[in-house]
């Protein structure tokens, strides 16, 4: 895990470079054609990274994008409304029937369908229309790292060519060297604090809320915390009657306009009594944890969760848990 962590840097300079003529005319298609709808199709992992793409969707493009509960096909036989559609399919192995599903089913009905997959000769991108290869090579372990950096980085992709004259754009090409540099700070505070909790509250918000579910699921997962990930604003509802005194919380606060809600937040945590693990940029008040930052606000969760995939391996082993190998749990998971 810890090994294709770190290769995420290298694959995502692979993928800024390929399948260039693809990407640029999928774009001019959602230009001209626009969508009249927009849904993404994903589980796991791969569904947190098509919330960020989502959302950069939504804030940069000023378009809806439903997040498609699949079962509607599978189990229930909808008839879905496919004029104007565009489906965005995120996945390493592109082998879940519940993907396929769908896409096959948008496919044949005269929707434009879009698939993200780490394997270009998959079910799932032979069921597409338009693919678009992740480049990350073999995943071998149970813990996505390297492909969920790549579909992070290929969402990011194709929203910085849709949109005209995109500052995010001019970003992207940084985007590898600002990993690398993700990659070398220190989390070695929350492997210490983290060690013997049992449950844990992440927290982050707007384009960060997607590395949050990604953090919470990674610490159920290969560590064995009860983890759950909530916004910002979220957690001052319901989910705030749980935190008590020395209750953990990791507030993950990189730049933008979520941030001083974020960093607020962290500080009325602490004042309760909390154990709150602060992840932000350098120089913050109050950050244990160093966040580097990109060449755009909106591409810096990317670098929070490079920084946090070496961490939570660590974390992992300093438990006495096997990241590599965690239980119940296989690579390829195919769910109806």
């Amino acid at each position: 895990m810890r090994a294709e962590a770190l290769e995420a840097p290298a694959v995502a300079e692979a993928l800024l470079q390929a399948d260039t003529d693809t990407l640029q005319a999928l774009a001019r298609s959602l230009r001209e054609a626009p969508p009249r709808a927009l849904l993404t199709v994903a589980r796991g992992s791969s569904d947190h990274a098509a919330h960020y793409a989502a959302y950069l969707v939504m804030a940069r493009l000023g378009r809806l994008v439903t997040s498609l509960p699949m079962s509607l096909v599978t189990l229930y036989a909808s008839r879905l409304a496919c004029d104007g559609l565009v489906s965005l399919a995120f996945s390493q192995s592109g082998q879940s029937p519940d993907l396929l599903a769908p896409t096959g089913y948008f496919s044949a009905n005269g929707a434009r369908t879009v698939a993200f997959v780490n394997d270009p000769a998959s079910p799932l991108a032979q069921a597409s229309q338009w693919v678009l290869p992740l480049h990350a090579g073999p995943e071998r372990s149970v813990a996505a790292t390297k492909s969920y950096i790549a579909q992070l980085v290929a969402g990011a992709r194709l929203v910085a060519h849709w949109e005209v004259d995109s500052p995010l754009k001019a970003a992207l090409p940084g985007l590898p060297e600002a990993l690398q540099r993700a990659c070398a700070c220190d989390w070695g505070a929350a492997v210490e604090a983290l060690t013997p909790v049992s449950r844990l509250i992440v927290v982050s918000r707007g384009t960060g809320q997607a590395v949050a579910m990604e953090a919470a699921l990674k610490l159920k997962e290969v560590c064995g915390i009860q983890a759950e990930a909530f916004s910002g604003a979220e957690l001052r509802h319901g989910p705030m009657a749980l935190v008590e005194q020395g209750y953990p919380v990791l507030v993950l606060a990189p730049r933008g306009p979520a941030q001083a809600g974020l960093l607020a937040l962290a500080q009325d945590m602490r004042s309760r009594g909390a154990r709150v693990l602060l992840a932000a940029p350098a120089g913050t008040a109050g950050a244990q944890l160093p966040l580097a930052e990109t060449g755009h606000e909106d591409l810096d969760p990317i670098a929070v969760v490079q920084s946090f995939y070496p961490m939570v391996e660590a974390l992992a082993r300093a438990r006495g848990r096997d990241p590599d190998a965690p239980p119940h749990l296989s690579k390829v998971t195919r769910t109806h």
